[in-house]
């Protein structure tokens, strides 16, 4: 059995604060270590569940965050950007039985702790098919294609309610409850390691492929319906350049995908050009 784990970092353990998850800071080294912790919690309990490899994927930022030196050596990753199926790169190997999302976090303009999707800031507001479009729920209709279900979502707490939604037979580990978008109620990582262990190693009781149609939810047989607001016209205006991109108002846009691969990929293209419309100071 392979597990694959997609390692974001914003809902890991003891995360609370942008320079927490931003790439060279003090703070970001000091995070990398709890991240790894969580990793390597998941890791060991996959492998309790019987698992014979297991492949975490690195999923934020410019994914090279998990500390390889003090990876479980049972462990292989993948580091590094670019990737055709970005956060869950290795869901498309036939050998891949389940996958976690291990960090994750709430949606573009939901409560939650650093919560967003895909941009840090610039996306006010997401929905696929009418459903609030996390970055979980985003992968777990690329998962689903592919007959992959998510077994373990790791994060706040209200990153874990979001998993019900999208992924409802999922183990959820709440590392810290949301206080407010900057702030949280952390539990040490000693802590959220047995935690993330023990769930891992029940999660594992839920993995094995199957028809993708018996994984999906909140799909319809007419594909993906994608709605993006943005908080400047010049974003929308910048977005709508995407073929198949609809502005459809001042501040939104919306394009259809009849499948998970095609609106992911026009998700990243659309993201690529916002972030490219903004301005330093005027956003």
């Amino acid at each position: 059995m392979r597990v694959l784990i997609s390692a974001d970092m914003e809902g890991a353990t003891g995360v609370t604060w942008p320079g927490d998850v931003l790439p060279g800071t003090e703070q970001w080294q000091r995070c990398r270590r709890m991240l790894t912790s969580d990793v390597n919690a998941a890791v060991a309990g996959f492998f309790a569940a019987g698992a014979d490899e297991v492949l975490i994927t690195e999923a934020h930022a410019t994914m090279r965050n998990v500390l390889l030196e003090e990876l479980d050596r049972r462990a292989v990753m993948l580091t590094g950007r670019h990737k055709d199926l970005s956060m869950i790169e290795g869901i498309q190997h036939p050998s891949v039985a389940a996958v976690a999302f291990l960090g994750y976090h709430a949606a573009a303009g939901a409560e939650g702790v650093l919560a967003h999707t895909y941009l840090a800031n610039s996306i006010t507001s997401v929905r696929v098919n009418g459903e609030v479009g996390s970055e979980g729920r985003l992968n777990a209709y690329l998962a689903a294609e592919f007959g992959v279900p998510v077994v373990l979502v790791t994060g706040d707490d209200r990153a874990c309610a979001d998993a019900v939604g999208y992924a409802p037979q999922a183990v959820t580990v709440v590392v810290k409850e949301c206080v407010s978008r900057y702030a949280a109620i952390c539990r040490p990582p000693a802590e959220t390691a047995a935690s993330i262990a023990a769930a891992a190693e029940q999660a594992g009781a839920l993995a094995g492929r199957r028809s993708p149609d018996a994984v999906k939810q909140g799909t319809t047989p007419d594909g993906y319906a994608v709605e993006i607001e943005v908080d400047a016209a010049q974003l929308a205006q910048a977005a709508a350049i995407v073929p198949t991109v609809t502005r459809t108002g001042e501040r939104t846009v919306a394009y259809h995908s009849q499948s998970a691969w095609d609106m992911i990929r026009c998700f990243k293209t659309v993201t690529t050009m916002i972030s490219a419309a903004i301005e330093d100071r005027f956003g």
